[in-house]
């Protein structure tokens, strides 16, 4: 499964079939048959929700998508994060609502991050459902309006409908929710939404502009018409032209749309053993590294430790989300003796924070080689007089609420 997760995805980043190898090429009939039947299935649902015919949840909070039009390795995550502790600061309390994915790593590393801030994080399929549950357990205080209702503390109401639609997990903030965070919901329309923010990869933006499983697109790039907001992400990576043509694309769907930059600042590295460790960046300069992620975007995880100063950076991609058994860590192993080899030196094997938030019992496994997670957080690139702080004031704006939570920028 995890060679032909590899295989789809190198088709979809493809502009050119024919220099495919003959193994990709045998399948492009049938991902053009799936994606054409995606593509139908894609603008029926579009229409029942247009006219009616399936209904949208109002909550009584302002609600903020995050979401992108490609798979993964857009900064979703780091950018609900970036939110919800804009929100806190502020004094109003978030709720993010997340599906949680293989088992919820996003949502532990989110709720690691928040540790200590008024934010709630809810880990349900049904986030209309799990958004309710939250609200009626520790009431609301819309900041738009000041209208309020308390909540009933009621934890096995809650622990009922964690039951019903999957797991609820929560920070043990007991402020009244003042806003929603959908974190990837872009496509997700059973909840209205006040404001829509738009995450896209400046390394692969939108790959062969094919919708899946044919292409990465979850929808036609014609769906940027209802963004509010515009981020290209990993902007630090990728040259000023690429910017201003990603922008230009945007900008052809969305005239009136904000555009934002950003990238991931590494801050430091921690041991899987002991996520309260703080190792400085420096540590991997003039070493030997492996870097091993089973993210969307690996390409930016690995430039990033390759601007660290070691000597050497290999690297074992998975697909994202992908759980590491028994099998591949014989793999990394493999790999990291042979590294110990070629360069006469112990290599230390490098994670991202997702990874380690989605097993960190099976990392230490990799033992007697030194395993470090690199802890990064999402910071803006001043860009055309965009900056951080811009994109705050065009958050209170929009959402009509005043925001004094100042952004790391």
């Amino acid at each position: 499964m995890e060679k032909l997760r590899s295989i789809v995805s190198e088709i979809a980043y493809s502009r050119d079939h024919s220099k495919l190898p003959s193994l990709h090429r045998s399948l492009l009939p049938f991902l053009s048959l799936a994606s054409a039947v995606y593509g139908l299935a894609l603008s029926l649902r579009h229409r029942l929700y247009h006219f009616r015919v399936f209904s949208k949840h109002r909550l009584p909070v302002p609600v903020i998508s995050v979401g992108n039009l490609t798979w993964g390795g857009n900064g979703k995550t780091p950018m609900v994060e970036f939110i919800a502790a804009l929100l806190a600061d502020s004094g109003i309390s978030p709720l993010i609502l997340t599906r949680g994915y293989a088992g919820g790593d996003e949502a532990r590393m989110l709720q690691r991050h928040l540790l200590g801030k008024s934010t709630n994080v809810g880990v349900g399929t049904n986030r209309a459902a799990t958004a309710t549950a939250f609200i009626e357990k520790y009431g609301y205080r819309d900041p738009r309006t000041c209208e309020c209702l308390k909540g009933d503390s009621n934890d096995q109401k809650l622990r009922e409908t964690a039951g019903n639609y999957g797991q609820i997990s929560y920070n043990h903030s007991r402020e009244e929710i003042g806003a929603a965070i959908l974190d990837d919901g872009m496509q997700h329309w059973q909840l209205s939404r006040d404001l829509d923010i738009v995450m896209v990869n400046g390394l692969c933006p939108w790959g062969n502009h094919q919708l899946l499983p044919l292409g990465p697109l979850r929808e036609p790039l014609t769906a940027l018409g209802r963004a509010n907001i515009a981020v290209i992400h990993n902007a630090d990576l990728v040259p000023e032209q690429t910017l201003a043509s990603i922008e230009s694309a945007i900008r052809e769907v969305n005239k009136s749309i904000g555009v934002f930059f950003t990238r991931m600042a590494p801050a430091y590295f921690f041991g899987v053993g002991d996520s309260n460790s703080v190792i400085p960046l420096e540590a991997v300069s003039n070493n030997v590294v492996l870097c091993v992620s089973a993210i969307g975007s690996a390409d930016a995880f690995v430039k990033s430790v390759e601007r660290l100063g070691a000597i050497h950076v290999g690297r074992l991609d998975f697909s994202d989300h992908h759980l590491f058994q028994k099998m591949e860590i014989a793999m990394i192993k493999k790999q990291l003796k042979d590294l110990e080899i070629k360069f006469n030196t112990k290599p230390t094997v490098i994670v991202t924070e997702k990874d380690y938030d989605r097993d960190p019992e099976i990392l230490k496994h990799l033992n007697p080689y030194k395993s470090w997670a690199l802890s990064a957080k999402l910071q803006f690139v001043p860009h055309k007089g965009c900056s951080g702080i811009c994109f705050r004031n065009l958050l209170e704006e929009l959402l009509q609420v005043k925001l004094s939570g100042v952004p790391h920028i």
